[in-house]
């Protein structure tokens, strides 16, 4: 009797025998990259937005030149560079100049303070430095004054000639730090095996091709944008126009102007369908969500709007990719879709956390043998500290953080499930759902809300009633200017506090 398929094979084209997908094929995404600037040398890669476009030739001497000085200035094979730079083509030369020489990128928010930034050196060390920005280069230049220090221009001496593109899949290959959202980030090392295997997975479940443009706001030193945006688009062969920042009347005129992808969070998605010309959206051939929950409101207006239907997936720093909607399958709204290729996903007993593993998945936090105990089973899967469940048909959604569960009067209670209902409501904007220290009830069911000019609490407490169980009931509502937030829109919830004014039920 024959094994049944992997879940994940639903998202591979007509006719695809599960087993001959290889994950790893090409050892390593430089050696891809490079392999394929020599098949087709003139072909267009990159553009900044308003620049002329990199040719695949001259991204390949570019990087190379790159990859050479910073060898010749004395870093080896192994030692940590520190990125930091817009979205942009200097920034993507950067990139995989480091990737190519065997380097190991520790990609930081350009906006990081100086004790942030005095954190991840601390931590990670690192012996050379590519930094657009004057006053974060001279911090780093202060903090580690024996490191090579540059800009995005890379100004050094020309190196000699040097074996490129040589990193085997286990070898480090990106060092990136968690956003933080739940405490003080942690450094994630990824192999060049993790890095291939995750964008290989989305370069088949996306039927990413060379005829494919992406336009690229995302920052470059979020997973999403470089581990998945940029990543893709070199190993598929297509091309990516970059913007440093997100402009939804520009994203709309390259829709027009012929591009057919766009990754987002949904906080993009929220500001493009209100923007003027929102129907080019949907000439795209795919758009993507991700980093951060989108609603099933938010999804159904941009399908009544612009005619598109969003792809929302899954994925950590930890693990680059995980789950995502099929392209040529239903996208249901409210789910992350379906394991993608070579990812086996399962839910733990009693409390339905989201366990993973696969070629995507990292070995363990840098040196952090502690919390590495806890972040793996003794079998090897992945603690995502995620909350799921499975529908009938294979679809994952996410109930929350485990670290948010809120058990209220011995009731468990999940943020992202009320959360979803006081998003329904028409006076508020946004809503992040935390639980309050209670002598009674252990914990108090308590919202924090962004809502619009006239917001009345106690209209919101009587429909809300209505819509959850007695024991999901939102007890105290805090009204906010603006949810605290990271770059990419997830909500820092270690941040919020009871204010002075609260409104208790």
């Amino acid at each position: 009797m024959s094994a049944s398929p992997p879940p994940w094979s639903r998202h591979l084209e007509p006719g695809t025998d599960p087993a001959t997908v290889d994950l790893l094929e090409g050892r390593s995404l430089p050696l891809a990259w490079a392999t394929g600037w020599r098949s087709e040398p003139a072909r267009r890669v990159l553009r900044d937005g308003d620049g002329a476009w990199t040719t695949a030739d001259e991204l390949r001497s570019r990087t190379e030149a790159v990859a050479r000085r910073l060898r010749g200035a004395g870093l080896v094979p192994g030692d940590r560079v520190l990125l930091s730079g817009p979205t942009s083509v200097a920034s993507a030369v950067a990139h995989v100049a480091v990737l190519r020489a065997g380097l190991v990128g520790v990609p930081i928010n350009p906006a990081c303070a100086r004790r942030e930034l005095e954190g991840i050196i601390a931590d990670a060390r690192p012996g050379g430095a590519i930094i657009d920005d004057d006053q974060v280069r001279r911090w780093v230049g202060e903090l580690v004054p024996d490191a090579v220090v540059t800009s995005l221009d890379v100004d050094l001496p020309d190196g000699p000639t040097v074996r490129l593109d040589d990193a085997d899949p286990d070898d480090p290959a990106l060092l990136p730090y968690t956003s933080g959202t739940t405490g003080a980030p942690k450094g994630v090392p990824l192999s060049h095996g993790n890095l291939l295997a995750s964008a290989t997975a989305v370069r088949i479940a996306w039927r990413w091709r060379p005829r494919d443009r992406l336009i690229l706001c995302l920052p470059l030193f979020h997973m999403h944008g470089m581990g998945v945006g940029l990543h893709g688009t070199l190993l598929a062969g297509a091309s990516a126009v970059l913007h440093a920042g997100f402009d939804p009347e520009q994203v709309l005129v390259d829709a027009a102007a012929g591009a057919t992808l766009f990754f987002g969070v949904p906080t993009m998605y929220g500001r493009l369908v209100e923007a003027a010309g929102a129907e080019r959206l949907g000439s795209l051939r795919l758009c993507v969500s991700g980093s951060a929950p989108l609603s099933a409101d938010l999804h159904r207006t941009i399908g009544q709007r612009c005619g598109q239907v969003v792809l929302e997936r899954y994925g950590m720093t930890e693990t680059v990719m995980l789950v995502s909607n099929p392209v040529a399958g239903e996208r249901r709204p409210g789910t992350v879709g379906i394991p993608l290729p070579g990812v086996e996903v399962r839910l733990a007993d009693p409390d339905g956390e989201i366990l993973v593993r696969g070629p995507n998945v990292f070995s363990g936090y840098l040196d952090r043998p502690d919390v590495n105990a806890a972040a793996f089973t003794p079998d090897g899967w992945f603690r995502t500290g995620d909350i799921g469940r499975f529908d009938a048909d294979g679809y994952l959604s996410i109930v929350g953080r485990a670290k948010e569960l809120i058990i209220t009067g011995g009731y468990n209670v999940y943020p992202r499930e009320v959360e979803d209902v006081l998003r329904s409501h028409p006076m508020v904007i946004d809503v992040a759902v935390v639980g309050t220290p209670s002598v009674e009830w252990g914990e108090i069911v308590t919202a924090y809300i962004e809502a619009v000019d006239g917001f009345d609490e106690e209209a919101v407490l009587i429909w809300v009633a209505d819509q959850v169980t007695h024991y999901k009931r939102p007890r105290i509502l805090h009204r906010v200017e603006a949810l605290p937030r990271n770059t990419l829109g997830k909500v820092l919830r270690h941040e919020l506090y009871p204010p002075d004014r609260a409104r208790g039920r």
